[in-house]
């Protein structure tokens, strides 16, 4: 830039601030870009510290899940590079490209992911969007727009009232209990059974010739209590 006015002084630039630099580039690509690295490594820290407090404070405090915990974070940390270097191409191409992970994701599954920990994963995903994407904006409105995202999730996660339901998939020998007028004998012997609180049960697959039941019962967890079965309704023989 400088070089382009061949009167300007150097010495009057660099008491202002500029400076004539060079780089070092190979086949027409900077070898290293000091301010461009220094760039990235401030956002990534920046943004896995975001999802470092919401996976652990948020998710992990209340559901005892440690593959659910690495998979968090190795997602967030995928999504935000790959969104983070797209910078110079069109945004369309990176918002296409995360909603295909997000989508390839939920497709490409091997079993069940209960509701709760697929919305703790479109979070993590949101937050790299924003964190890898938001080049334009001030640091502040990053920093708020990341302390909402933590603290709306903070609120409801420790708000006892907004609590869900545990549930337990129970394989039942005394079917003659499971018709509707005989509901209270069937919650009164579960409970004595199980030691849980059940408040609600829902019969499932009955099998005549074996006389037993498939029964999801819902019950207050424990303190800490997490249940990964919530989202069975039947099991596979």
């Amino acid at each position: 830039m400088i070089q382009d006015f061949p009167d300007f002084d150097p010495q009057i630039a660099a008491e202002f601030g500029y400076a004539e630099t060079s780089t070092l580039s190979f086949l027409g690509i900077p070898v290293c870009d000091t301010a461009a690295l220094l760039h990235l490594l401030m956002r990534f820290v920046f943004h896995l510290l975001v999802c470092f407090a919401i996976v652990h404070f948020c998710y992990y405090r209340h559901n005892k899940n440690k593959e659910y915990y690495k998979t968090f974070i190795f997602f967030a940390t995928a999504m935000f590079l790959l969104l983070f270097l797209l910078e110079s191409v069109k945004l369309q191409i990176g918002l296409t490209l995360g909603l295909f992970a997000i989508f390839g994701v939920i497709r490409y599954r091997t079993e069940m992911v209960p509701i709760k920990e697929m919305t703790y994963l479109f979070m993590v995903i949101a937050v790299s969007v924003i964190n890898g994407l938001s080049l334009n904006i001030s640091y502040v409105e990053l920093i708020f727009a990341n302390l909402i995202i933590i603290a709306v999730m903070a609120f409801f996660e420790y708000q006892k009232i907004f609590s869900a339901d545990a549930s337990k998939l129970i394989l039942y020998e005394k079917i003659e209990l499971i018709c509707p007028d005989r509901r209270p004998e069937l919650l009164d012997d579960l409970t004595r059974r199980t030691g849980l609180e059940i408040h609600r049960v829902e019969v499932g697959h009955i099998d005549f010739l074996r006389d037993v039941a498939f029964l999801k019962i819902y019950y207050k967890p424990l303190e800490g209590e997490s249940c990964t079965i919530g989202s069975l309704t039947k099991i596979k023989p």
